[in-house]
């Protein structure tokens, strides 16, 4: 049983090592759940000396006025022999064996983290105390209450203090030793006030010299504390237990009750009730610290991971998140993830419906062919056939299409950057550097406007050749005019005839399909090859190239992730740190024996 407290005490240390002091703030507190024993009492109620007699020792600062001005967690750790002694967890390397020293150390802290003036602090003072003479147990001293401001103190202390003692009381694992003095009307007590109100259910107290009852959560323990002339002269702390043990004894009033009156009582109590509650708070905190290690990982995982301190780990960094982009980007071009498909849709709908509205029948119109034709003659008319003619009226066909060439080129631009900008939406990673996630998309954007340019003057130049050489065998295999029983003698306004035009148009719009049905399927090949292909092998090359190429200092430039989110990570690392130290330390204690 005696490791439960250990235990208590070692994730305490741990929490305020790491920053848990059980203040709101936005991560989860380990704090707040574990069971504590807080002391409170009003301002020279006795407190310092009821926890002075508990331990044996004289080491706790005495003064006018707020001496108490830090919460101050005193684990008392049993020792079977040896010298007592005592460690701060600020000085962890140092042992204190005079505890006027640890009455100074005290004073010396408080001052540190509240500066010489009679304010208060939240952040906790850790003490542990090893000696013989102690049972194993931890108390969270807390300021004693006060009514009046003192000079030097702000005007809102008095609230100040009531505020610092119920965030710790209030906790529904904290264990209320609340401090009043025997000549006090415990109807007026502070201490009882605040703690009947925080938790007002409770047993029966008797209070036998004025005849009346209170409800409290746990029996009244009377202790004797040394007196200000006990305490002039240093009356030795074991000789002032011997003296309240006899006062109790041999006391009409209080003989009866003397087996469970006494700061050795009151030690024993509390150190065997401590026990009590962290046993039954155990299944309950080792659930808490698993759901909050999860929790506090998948945040941690959200938010990245830290940024490098040399140049060498900042390249890396960068170089990894420019993979886990590109392999975004591949996947959708892959099919993994959505937006590939759209490719494809330019391909199959987009380019031959274009190729469609081209309407090539229209183009070739008997008037249209009649001017093509007698322009291409010139001043000598043609022969047998009009050989020119056909080349232009064929050229003017297959020219119009570049327009829906270059629309395809641009349509599959459009979707890889569309794509672009989803792969880096997707990347987490870069959610963290907004200066890298913009110099990713800019190099990828310029990336895919080289390709663009490629591809744009390969698939024009597959329209080009298709103007420049036209197949030959497709007009060997057509009739001649003679064949067709044509005079060649007839004059040249018998040979521009409606029914000639009309055929040789008829002749063109079949070459003209064929070599639009010819470059409908090598166009998707030519964008595929400049486009698509191409972004897969080496959207950012050349960003690759020009990062190996900068210095720490640019590299940090572009690692230039939110200070808040950094300071969130650190934070969150650290409380991580604690929760995991937690399972370990509970792991480790064998509780159920």
């Amino acid at each position: 049983m005696e490791n439960l407290i250990t235990l208590v005490n070692n994730i305490q240390r741990a929490c305020t090592a790491l920053g848990d002091h059980g203040e709101e703030s936005a991560l989860p507190t380990l704090w707040d759940s574990l069971p504590a024993i807080a002391v409170v009492g009003g301002q020279s109620s006795g407190k310092s000396s009821v926890l002075e007699s508990v331990v044996g020792k004289d080491f706790l600062p005495r003064g006018a006025g707020i001496v108490t001005r830090r919460p101050l967690v005193l684990q008392l750790h049993r020792i079977d022999d040896g010298k007592e002694y005592a460690e701060f967890m600020h000085l962890p390397k140092k042992r204190f064996t005079d505890f006027a020293a640890v009455r100074q150390e005290i004073s010396d802290e408080t001052d540190r983290e509240t500066g010489r003036s009679k304010q208060i602090s939240s952040v906790p003072i850790h003490l542990s105390i090893f000696s013989p003479n102690v049972v194993n147990l931890t108390l969270i001293d807390l300021p004693g209450l006060t009514k009046v401001a003192i000079e030097g103190q702000s005007e809102t202390i008095v609230q100040d203090i009531e505020s610092m003692v119920r965030s710790f009381i209030e906790k529904p694992n904290c264990i209320i030793l609340a401090i009043s003095p025997a000549n006090q009307d415990l109807a007026t007590s502070d201490a009882i006030k605040i703690a009947r109100e925080v938790d007002p259910k409770g047993i029966v107290l008797v209070n036998i010299l004025e005849g009346k009852s209170y409800k409290l959560q746990f029996p009244w323990v009377g202790v004797v504390n040394r007196s200000q002339a006990d305490i002039n002269k240093s009356v030795d702390m074991i000789a002032a237990r011997r003296r309240e043990r006899e006062y109790f004894q041999s006391s009409p009033e209080y003989s009866h009750l003397a087996h469970r009156m006494g700061s050795e009582h009151l030690g024993k109590m509390l150190s065997k009730h401590l026990e009590t509650v962290i046993k039954s708070r155990i299944p309950g905190l080792q659930s808490l610290i698993n759901k909050t290690i999860i929790e506090l990982e998948g945040e941690l995982t959200k938010l990245g991971k830290p940024i490098a301190a040399d140049a060498g780990g900042k390249l890396y960094t960068t170089m990894e998140i420019c993979r886990a982009f590109d392999q975004n980007f591949k996947e959708h071009l892959d099919g993994v993830r959505a937006g590939g498909e759209k490719i494809y849709g330019v391909f199959d709908n987009q380019l031959p419906a274009a190729l469609k509205r081209l309407q090539f029948d229209k183009h070739l119109s008997i008037e249209n062919v009649r001017k093509l034709i007698t322009e291409a003659d010139g001043y000598q008319p043609h022969l047998i056939a009009p050989e020119q003619g056909y080349r232009r009226l064929i050229e003017s066909c297959l020219v119009t299409i570049r327009g829906p060439a270059e629309a395809a080129v641009d349509g599959v631009h459009a979707i890889l950057k569309g794509i672009v900008q989803k792969a880096i939406a997707e990347t987490t990673e870069l959610k963290q550097y907004p200066t890298l996630r913009v110099e990713v998309g800019n190099a990828a954007f310029e990336s895919l406007e080289r390709m663009r340019e490629e591809s744009k003057r390969a698939t024009l130049q597959l329209v080009d050749m298709e103007c420049g050489y036209l197949t030959v065998e497709f007009f060997r295999k057509l009739p001649q005019d003679v064949e067709k029983g044509g005079n060649p003698t007839h004059s040249l306004f018998d040979r521009y005839n409606d029914s000639y035009l009309r055929r040789v148009g008829s002749t063109v719009l079949q070459y003209v399909n064929m070599t639009c049905a010819s470059l409908r399927n090598s166009i998707p090949k030519s964008i595929v090859y400049c486009q698509v292909r191409e972004a897969k092998r080496s959207l950012l090359d050349f960003f690759f190239t020009e990062l190996g190429k900068k210095e720490s200092k640019q590299l940090s430039k572009m690692l230039d992730e939110d200070p808040a989110v950094q300071q969130r990570r650190a934070n969150l690392a650290k409380r991580l740190e604690l929760y995991r130290s937690a399972q370990h330390e509970i792991d480790a204690v064998a509780w159920s024996k």
